[in-house]
């Protein structure tokens, strides 16, 4: 690849970037320009905003690489993707959401829930939760576009960790939602092209999309002789009902995922965004589109490196990219595709990573800043946005330590992006979504049913991932140090946590909420009102 050529493509693009994340600086006036975007964001923006801040480097190399090993079963992801993630989230949460918000001068998403609530302890506490654990998203996403970096330009690790969470720093702890918006919908339309080109080009190279997909399944018996004894029935067939890989794929990657996006904090705050539900119904189409072209893309480019790698090199994509997943979409990349493409497709990554890292140390930032310090510890400051301004950068160090670190807590181990991705779309699930969904539809719901709903949640998913699931629970060394074996359930030890904690979640809350008094009629009022006309 001619690095001439790379250089000029990222500096253009940083160029724009910039400009953009500087257009947001000024245009910045007040908190709710910096949180919010002074609730006046068109719908297309919105709505590629959404869409490239759910998309990421986590999606295209973590779930691309993942599905290089469980095959097209994966594409059950994209459905959800798009019919719980983009239809469902849209219609029956938008609406409601931007106009409640608006009600209750909610700011972000701990906000919204704990004035609604009337719970400043659930908004302190949903903003320390995101705080903590988002940086393991964030981490996962940064170690995608740096395995990629490091692959393309030759360096090591660490320097190409450095310069990519240099650059979404700077523009992000600047512009504010603003910026955040402005330079999303950028990345997400160069994300579009990258990703129909690198289909388009993958067809041609393996002749068209007939043949391709038939070498795939022609390539069955492969699949179950490298992965048999976990289910494995072939990349264009679902994994043996109840097998190790059927609950892999399954409850964390398509569960886990396909459900947890609903309460993304950092995404459900675009709700906020828009000066009108009716803005909502117009990004619906442009969102559900842009999901489907690149989560699609991903997960059929991932299965069909098999049959890229098995026509050059004689192994399936696992063993070319070293039995470590987040390596073949990369390896793929840049061994398959024109040099001058790999360029552009960094740029595609870079804008991937630095579209959904924005919103995260965004999201990161103001649940420190605002939920914990201003509401939850009533520090007071003249200057809000610069407080929420250092609490971005404090999470910045965290999610860019944790990149260093989660490669090396999982040494040998495969899907490290795709694992830390479906942890906190799974924790945030279990913790937020039965209060979020009672918020904007059941009158009757409690205050204690939203902290029992939070409580329970994390608490289920935590011991979970500590006890029960082996991916976390044997790395984390507590159960073995404490029962002498890696899981305390073996026969359970492939099921996600989310499917155990979201139940009970949903359990607590509507149990408690009929065991309790609702909220006051004051706060119901003022929340619900218009919401039906939202």
């Amino acid at each position: 690849m001619n690095l001439l050529v790379l250089t000029l493509v990222i500096v253009a693009y940083l160029i724009v970037t910039g400009i953009l994340g500087f257009a947001g600086f000024k245009s910045t006036k007040n908190s709710t320009d910096y949180l919010l975007a002074g609730r006046k964001i068109h719908p297309m923006v919105m709505a590629l905003s959404y869409g490239a801040t759910f998309i990421s480097t986590s999606a295209i190399i973590g779930f691309g690489g993942a599905a290089a090993v469980y095959g097209m079963g994966i594409l059950w992801l994209t459905f959800l993707n798009i019919f719980v993630g983009i239809f469902i989230a849209f219609v029956f949460f938008g609406r409601r959401t931007r106009k409640m918000g608006h009600n209750l001068d909610a700011h972000t998403f701990p906000e919204l829930l704990g004035k609604r609530y009337d719970s400043p302890f659930l908004q302190t506490a949903g903003g320390v939760l995101i705080f903590l654990a988002m940086p393991l998203y964030a981490g996962s996403v940064i170690i995608g576009g740096v395995q990629f970096a490091s692959q393309t330009l030759g360096v090591n690790y660490e320097i190409a960790l450095l310069f990519f969470v240099a650059v979404v720093a700077l523009y992000v702890v600047m512009g504010g939602m603003k910026g955040v918006m402005y330079t999303d919908a950028f990345q997400g339309a160069l994300m579009f092209i990258g990703m129909t080109f690198l289909l388009v080009y993958t067809y041609w190279l393996l002749g068209g999309p007939g043949k391709a997909h038939q070498a795939l399944t022609d390539m069955a018996p492969i699949a179950k002789e490298a992965f048999g004894k976990n289910g494995h029935q072939g990349w264009t067939s679902m994994p043996a009902a109840f097998s190790p890989y059927w609950w892999q794929l399954v409850s964390t990657i398509v569960l886990g995922v396909g459900i947890g996006v609903l309460a993304q904090p950092q995404l459900t705050v675009r709700f906020m965004t828009v000066k009108s539900g009716h803005e909502l119904n117009r990004a619906v189409l442009v969102g559900g589109v842009f999901i489907a072209v690149m989560t699609g893309v991903a997960f059929t480019v991932g299965s069909l490196s098999n049959v890229y790698f098995m026509n050059t090199v004689g192994q399936i994509s696992l063993i070319a990219g070293d039995k470590k997943t987040d390596n073949i979409i990369p390896l793929f990349i840049n061994r398959a595709l024109p040099g001058w493409f790999v360029a552009f497709f960094f740029v595609t990554l870079l804008a991937a990573a630095m579209s959904t890292l924005s919103s995260q140390f965004h999201a990161m930032g103001t649940a420190f800043g605002r939920d914990f310090l201003e509401h939850g510890m009533k520090v007071k400051s003249k200057n809000a946005v610069a407080v929420n301004r250092i609490a971005m950068g404090v999470g910045i160090i965290i999610s860019t330590l944790i990149a260093y670190g989660l490669p090396k807590f999982y040494a040998g181990g495969t899907a490290i992006i795709a694992t830390g991705t479906a942890i906190f779309f799974g924790l945030c699930a279990s913790a937020f979504l039965p209060s979020y969904i009672g918020a904007l539809y059941f009158k009757r719901a409690s205050r204690h049913a939203a902290i029992a709903c939070f409580t329970s949640g994390v608490a289920a998913t935590l011991f979970w991932l500590f006890f029960v699931h082996a991916k976390e629970a044997a790395p984390l060394g507590l159960c073995k140090a404490l029962f002498g074996k890696a899981s305390l359930f073996p026969a359970l030890a492939n099921v996600d946590a989310i499917v155990v904690a979201l139940p009970l979640s949903f359990i607590v809350y509507f149990a408690v909420s009929y065991l309790t008094p609702s909220v006051k009629d004051e706060t119901l009022k003022k929340a619900f009102n218009g919401i039906e006309n939202a």
